[in-house]
């Protein structure tokens, strides 16, 4: 049996506390969708643990926690809950990437400031973490994907694309050789986790394994 829990309203309604009930009785849970916007939140024997990125099903030894290809992923806050998450002994043997699922970059975050500021009164009180311009440029595809951080060359490639927009458009002043170096970095500590998620989760599939869709 296979399971989704999503939220009906906009958020903070208690789906952490559900997944974490439904984490115990499946094999694998699969984050689908969105970014580090989200907040989990996960009381276990009185320890609080808070999730934005990583399936909050890691607190269950054995079970195999997924980041889909559906999230957009902030390379620098998931290495975060990664070693928040090590410095209280968690086992995230576990844990997955997509290598498709798209990546939040610092001109993300700049876009989405410049937006709400020209919004003025009618900003809709958005979190600047830049999950919603990370969304746009997978849509126009020009997204830069989890995989692209492992290849220096393809990475270049897309940075280049996306500079062609940034200044002339956006009006935004950023170092491209600076953002190429960090997230080259970024990959090479991720790069332990990242594959191919679809393959992983047709293969639980049709081991009949029960999976948790975590949105």
């Amino acid at each position: 049996m296979n399971i989704v829990v999503i939220g009906t309203q906009w958020g903070d309604e208690g789906k952490g506390r559900v997944i974490d009930f439904l984490s115990q009785e499946v094999d694998a849970i699969v984050r689908f969708q969105g970014g580090s916007n989200a907040g989990h939140t996960v009381v276990v024997d009185g320890e609080i643990f808070v999730f934005h990125l990583v399936p909050s099903g890691i607190l269950h030894p054995g079970k195999s926690c997924i980041i889909g290809n559906g999230v957009v992923v902030d390379p620098a806050e998931l290495l975060a809950e990664i070693e928040a998450l090590q410095r209280r002994n968690i086992d995230l043997k576990g844990l997955r990437l997509s290598s498709s699922a798209h990546i939040v970059m610092p001109y993300h975050k700049e876009i989405e400031k410049m937006e709400e500021k020209q919004r003025g009164k009618k900003k809709i009180g958005t979190t600047k973490k830049g999950v919603g311009p990370a969304y746009t440029d997978k849509i126009a595809r020009r997204g830069i994907r989890v995989g692209d951080l492992l290849n220096e060359k393809i990475l270049a490639e897309k940075l280049d694309l996306n500079f062609v927009l940034l200044p002339n458009y956006y009006k935004l002043n950023l170092c491209k050789k600076d953002i190429l170096s960090q997230y080259l970095e970024y990959g090479d500590k991720l790069k332990e986790y990242i594959t191919d998620t679809s393959v992983l989760v047709n293969q639980l599939i049709k081991k009949d394994k029960e999976i948790l869709f975590e949105g």
